[in-house]
């Protein structure tokens, strides 16, 4: 072995250092196995004088080997210094290290020893050396006894913790007596609270059992405390972060989303908040450079002693902003760009000042290339922002941006489809003698947007009249829409005066024709079902006191008796409009004078949630209730029924039946001969007479001349004449023949085609409707007093 150098005692023989330095290897039993050139310049020994011998030979003090091996229990390393003999009898005094070599069982396979002259020794003084590292060390290291009581710390250990009984917490001693007490290696992380001024540090501390070498008793405890703010404050951020993805944006509202980012951000990031938006903003409209007012909308503080408003807040909740346009608030609104506030505004650095706030950031919000609003950031006592808070800040409103601008699209939207949907609604109910109708629709106050129910009140010919309800499947502007259409096919139908079956079956049909139109395919059309719908269609007759309806998927009516007694109208539903293909069934009720009618849609039963059933046992029990009025009772209706905020639109319709009575109608069975158009019209002009209408004689004669002839000569029997006084004077002819009669122009020489031209001269209305038994003509006039 040559002569080699070594860094330290525990060195294997292949590293340089700066001593000159001796090895040899040693087996289990100290027979010496290896001798190197260095050992050989120390002893004199040749390495064939030595090698198989005992290492105990070498000494002067006979007895170190034992000790050696002794103080070795329980460790593999040993250092200290040794007097060993030279080959010529002087004695030599050496610095040793000694280190053991393990088999895989555990047992010792040989011993490696370096040494050095003791004159180098100073390189060498471990336990000296080791204080200083100790000592000197930038990381805070301590050692502890058993019970705590005299710990000692290095420099680093003073500045970070103070005396160790008051600089370390309790937590931190707890686990430090649990290592001594288990003997096993714990770790423990300490964090700053987010409101003190080392707001983000973190130190993770390794603990460990310190044993005696040769009992293996513990006698103490190691600690060491490696600072971890950076992953700590990097952890926070992206815990910040991921929170803000489920915190900000919950609803579309513009306002929420503000309060939403400024209860997320204080105290985690900063001290105080406020977030301010533009009006435009506010009211769903593009932001317009030329027109920026702010309004503040949110701030949160930590100063729990401020009083409503925050003590840094410069306005109040909902008040105008006016911000210095040299401040940072302003430059960023201008630029678009986030700011740390340098105090180059005067005016804003007296505001800091004043408020005892050390560090502002200022973002603005925006998304889509749209600047909505800014918020402004403090720090009172805890470190300043930084570029690393600058970047968060911007990343957390850039999300809140784009919630708010979703609320901005959202609330344009809703005006609009409401717009659209008051548009298409009647706004007060044509005044008609069968009916005395109230209503009340509320929109949607979810997120689901205006939906597409409808209701109308439709007059029909003989003084009957329509009642209509709808519901138009799914919510915005296109629902809107799709109900704008049913209402005026609605319309167009009942002009006609179709049965409430038949109506239906026509709507049906127009249903599933616009949606063969928006899908290109009438049948297995993916979005077919946007258009379906559904609707109820009553016909209320004051002369028969007779109600018919049909529904077309749509919940029953409720009917109040004027006896108290509240049912359901027992119905044959047809399906929803647009399925296309099935019958719809009418029903016919009787509905005595002065009932009342309830249509609705089903936001009214399922608003709170309950299923059908419980929906329309309150609607039936809050029609029962007293109250002086229709109108109030619509408002107790909806006060048992709905929350502040219905998730689904709501219409109600209301309606309490009235009578014709028999002084008011006239009706006469006439025999299919010319001959009784005279006794016809001398009938009439006595009725007229009665009814204190004889000026009304003349034309009134006419018209029932020119029908019943009509009706004789192209109808069949059995004919029959009705005349209702209300409103207006309505005459009616009736006739087995179900062909409907229309005007067309009659030539110069032409004997007939005239009558009805006649008719529509005369007359402030007039039309055909069928019946069971085949058709009805009727005219209308209005009604003059003498």
């Amino acid at each position: 072995m040559g002569s080699e150098r070594t860094e330290w005692w525990g060195a294997t023989g292949d590293q340089a250092g700066p001593f000159d330095a001796g090895t040899a290897t040693l087996s289990a039993q100290g027979i010496i196995t290896g001798w190197s050139e260095g050992a050989q310049l120390l002893l004199g020994y040749l390495a064939a004088e030595v090698v198989g011998h005992t290492a105990a030979g070498l000494f002067a003090e006979a007895a170190f080997p034992d000790t050696a091996w002794c103080s070795m229990a329980g460790t593999r390393e040993w250092s200290g210094t040794a007097a060993l003999r030279h080959r010529d009898g002087h004695r030599v005094d050496l610095a040793l290290g000694i280190r053991r070599r393990m088999e895989d069982d555990g047992r010792p396979q040989e011993y490696l020893v370096t040494a050095v002259p003791h004159s180098d020794g100073p390189a060498y003084d471990w336990p000296t050396m080791l204080d200083w590292a100790f000592a000197q060390s930038t990381v805070a290291m301590t050692v502890f006894d058993r019970e705590l009581r005299h710990p000692r710390m290095n420099e680093a250990a003073s500045e970070e913790w103070g005396t160790a009984e008051v600089g370390i917490g309790s937590e931190l001693r707890r686990r430090i007596c649990e290592v001594a007490e288990l003997g096993i290696p714990m770790r423990h992380e300490v964090c700053a609270d987010e409101e003190s001024a080392d707001r983000g540090s973190a130190s993770v501390v390794e603990m460990w059992p310190v044993r005696d070498p040769v009992r293996g008793e513990v006698r103490g405890v190691g600690a060491v405390s490696l600072d971890t703010s950076e992953q700590h404050r990097a952890r926070q951020r992206l815990a910040l972060l991921n929170e803000a993805g489920s915190r900000i944006g919950t609803t579309l509202d513009a306002a929420s989303t503000a309060r939403e980012l400024a209860a997320l951000v204080v105290p985690r990031l900063a001290d105080f908040v406020s977030v301010d938006l533009l009006d435009d903003v506010l009211r769903g409209d593009e932001p317009v450079a030329s027109a920026m007012v702010l309004r503040r909308i949110a701030h949160e503080t930590t100063d729990e002693t401020a009083d409503a408003p925050a003590a840094e807040a410069a306005v109040r909740l909902g008040e105008i902003v006016a911000y210095p346009p040299s401040s940072p608030p302003a430059r960023s609104l201008a630029t678009g760009q986030p700011l740390l506030a340098r105090g180059e505004d005067a005016e804003f650095s007296r505001w800091m000042a004043r408020h005892d706030i050390r560090s502002v950031m200022a973002v603005a919000l925006r998304a889509r290339e749209v600047t909505l609003g800014v918020a402004v950031f403090g720090r009172r006592r805890t470190a300043p922002f930084d570029q690393t808070d600058l970047l968060l800040a911007e990343e957390l409103a850039g999300r809140a941006a784009v919630s708010v601008d979703n609320a901005r699209r959202y609330t344009r939207e809703r005006r609009t489809a409401l717009a659209l949907q008051r548009s298409l609604l009647p706004r007060r109910l044509p005044e008609q003698a069968a009916v005395k109708a109230a209503f009340r629709y509320l929109p949607a106050g979810s997120q689901a947007g205006v939906g597409g129910d409808w209701f109308d009140v439709v007059p029909l010919s003989g003084t009957r009249v329509a009642l209509v309800v709808g519901d138009v499947v799914g919510h915005g502007i296109h629902a809107s829409a799709t109900m704008g259409r049913l209402r005026t096919a609605v319309r167009t139908l009942a002009d006609v005066d179709l049965p409430p079956d038949e109506l239906l079956t026509h709507l049906d049909d127009l249903v599933t024709h616009v949606t063969a139109d928006e899908t290109g395919s009438a049948h297995n059309a993916p979005d077919s079902g946007e258009s379906s719908a559904t609707c109820l269609y009553a016909v209320y007759d004051p002369v028969s006191l007779t109600c018919t309806l049909a529904s077309a998927g749509h919940p029953p009516p409720v009917i109040l008796l004027p006896d108290g007694t509240v049912s359901l109208v027992r119905l044959s539903p047809g399906p929803p409009l647009g399925v296309g293909g099935l019958p719809f069934e009418a029903t016919e009720v009787e509905l005595p004078e002065g009932s009342l009618l309830a249509l609705y849609t089903d936001g009214l039963i399922e608003a709170r949630g309950q299923e059908l059933g419980i929906g329309m046992e309150l609607l039936c029990k809050a029609l029962a209730g007293p109250a002086p009025s229709l109108e109030a009772t619509c408002d107790n209706v909806l006060k048992a029924l709905l929350p502040d905020r219905p998730p689904d639109d709501v219409a109600l319709l209301l309606a309490r039946t009235r009578a014709l009575h028999t002084d008011q109608v006239a009706t006469w069975a006439l025999p299919a001969n010319p001959a009784i158009v005279a006794v016809a019209r001398s009938q009439v002009s006595r009725q007229l007479t009665n009814w204190g209408l004889a000026d009304m004689s003349f034309v009134t004669e006419l018209l029932v001349s020119e029908l019943v002839t009509n009706a004789i000569r192209y109808g069949s029997a059995p004919i029959g004449l009705r005349l209702i006084r209300d409103r207006t004077l309505i005459c009616e002819v009736s006739d087995a023949n179900s062909a409907a009669p229309h005007l067309r122009r009659a030539r110069d020489f032409d004997e007939g085609g005239r009558g009805l031209h006649m008719v529509a001269q005369l007359a402030q209305g007039w039309g055909t409707r069928q019946t069971a038994l085949g058709k009805t003509i009727w005219a209308k006039q209005t009604l003059s007093v003498s």
